[in-house]
């Protein structure tokens, strides 16, 4: 069906989900590490548009941004399908992802970059967003029921992003005794190997963070 790339940066907490999908689905790739201080050509030719990762590239045709990528990834390659066949529910779990996306990260990514009444705005939208996410995971094994799926790899490396931001910016966003149920989701699904292997890591995403801090 063609070759197929990935051109990512490993610390991204939007391409690590193309991986899981690929590795879930069985399917072999090549990975191209981008340095995003030095943008490639490679990826101002597959992307000429946004100019950004991730970019997948099957049989040299390019798809960019990761919820497009993972529907496309689960439309090839049927088998360990990721959305669920019941629309109602594939509604579901589209709106979810563009959930997490808009709200979620958007609004601690903003928390972390703003100080005063803004960032005690988004640091509340951030917290509210995520009891949502709390509530929807709760007596659910997966986002995607009794098998991870779709928007197990959306939400996938949230948490660790979170729990960096706090740390980094010190700022309170994931609180395990507010958020029991996605605290519970999370450990579980880091212990899965394709997971585990491949997810950005908290004291990576530090050691990445100060260094670029430290070159300013």
């Amino acid at each position: 069906m063609g070759d197929v790339k990935v051109i990512g940066a490993s610390l991204s907490l939007f391409c690590c989900r193309i991986e899981w999908a690929l590795k879930h689905k069985g399917i072999a790739y090549e990975y191209i590490e981008e340095d995003l201080r030095n943008k490639s050509p490679l990826l101002l030719q597959y992307n000429p548009v946004h100019k950004k990762i991730p970019v997948l590239v099957h049989g040299e045709k390019p798809i960019a941004e990761s919820l497009i990528i993972l529907e496309y990834i689960d439309e090839t390659w049927t088998e360990n399908p990721m959305l669920p066949e019941d629309p109602f529910e594939k509604a579901m779990a589209r709106f979810w992802a563009k959930y997490v996306d808009e709200k979620c990260v958007i609004s601690a990514w903003t928390a972390s970059r703003t100080k005063g009444h803004e960032q005690e705005k988004a640091l509340e939208s951030a917290q509210e967003s995520l009891q949502l996410l709390n509530k929807h995971i709760e007596g659910k094994k997966f986002f995607g029921g009794e098998t991870m799926g779709f928007l197990d790899f959306v939400v996938g490396s949230l948490p660790n992003w979170l729990k960096f931001l706090e740390e980094f910016h010190g700022i309170k966003l994931f609180d395990t005794k507010e958020l029991p149920f996605l605290h519970e989701w999370a450990q579980r699904f880091t212990e899965i190997p394709i997971i585990k292997e491949s997810i950005p890591k908290i004291e990576d995403l530090l050691n990445y963070s100060s260094a670029q801090h430290k070159a300013k």
